[in-house]
């Protein structure tokens, strides 16, 4: 939560009438499950007017660019009212300056802040963000491929359970997947549930295929591999410049 303030145009002012709820209990609405999001919410009982601390309440400023004198030296003329010889500058009739055109020649423009209100309305806000934190295990295997390939793919899906707080797999037949499973939910619990809220959590157990090619090229051997059911292809050693496709 963060104070934060907008141009007051008559909205409720309620600070003060009552004490303002916690941030976990200001209701909020909840995306699809699974999908990110962000929302800004006004807290209750916390908005009150105050002048803009930006015009001092005025609802204007000097302009900028003409340092509030409304006008500016001719760029035709460079300011002395005649070009080449006595002939009148007809930018500016002669009189050496031209009105700006940032503020219209009023010398003020509307204050950025308060946008010509004189006032502000002064909150906090909360600001809701729906994350998915996601954590995988990849069990070890031979193939040489490196780990960070195989998180571009997809692979067949041999188990997947969604709910509020999933449980640690059990009788699956490689031990290694149920100890990784009871790892990332007992440390997902624990890094989440202290700062955060958790709605819902999906466990999903996939089947990459790997193939590994070896093959000669000139009489040197080299390797690559096809993976996932996008059947990438990785090689860190391929020895020619042109482009390799597998049919």
């Amino acid at each position: 939560m963060e104070w934060s303030h907008e141009p007051y145009n008559g909205q409720p002012v309620d600070a003060f009438t009552q004490p303002p709820p916690g941030a976990w209990d200001i209701p909020s609405k909840t995306p699809t499950f699974f999908a990110e999001g962000k929302q800004q919410i006004k807290v209750p009982y916390t908005s009150s007017v105050k002048a803009c601390h930006n015009c001092l309440g005025i609802g204007h400023k000097p302009c900028k660019d003409c340092t509030g004198a409304g006008n500016k030296v001719c760029w035709v003329c460079n300011g002395c009212g005649y070009r080449h010889g006595n002939e009148q500058c007809h930018h500016c009739s002669g009189r050496g300056r031209e009105n700006c055109s940032h503020c219209q020649g009023r010398g003020l423009k509307s204050c950025d802040v308060c946008h010509g209100k004189q006032q502000l309305l002064v909150f906090i806000k909360l600001t809701v963000k729906w994350t998915n934190n996601t954590d995988a295990h990849v069990v070890e295997q031979s193939s040489g491929l490196h780990v960070d390939n195989l998180s571009e793919v997809s692979g067949k899906t041999l188990f997947r359970d969604s709910q509020f707080m999933v449980c640690p797999v059990l009788g699956f037949p490689d031990s290694a997947i149920m100890q990784a499973s009871q790892r990332l939910v007992s440390e997902h619990q624990g890094k989440y549930s202290q700062t955060s809220r958790i709605l819902q959590q999906r466990q999903t157990i996939e089947l990459i295929p790997v193939t590994k090619v070896t093959y000669l090229w000139k009489e040197q051997t080299h390797i690559y591999f096809v993976y996932g059911n996008e059947f990438k292809v990785h090689t860190d050693d391929y020895p020619a410049t042109c482009c390799c496709s597998v049919m």
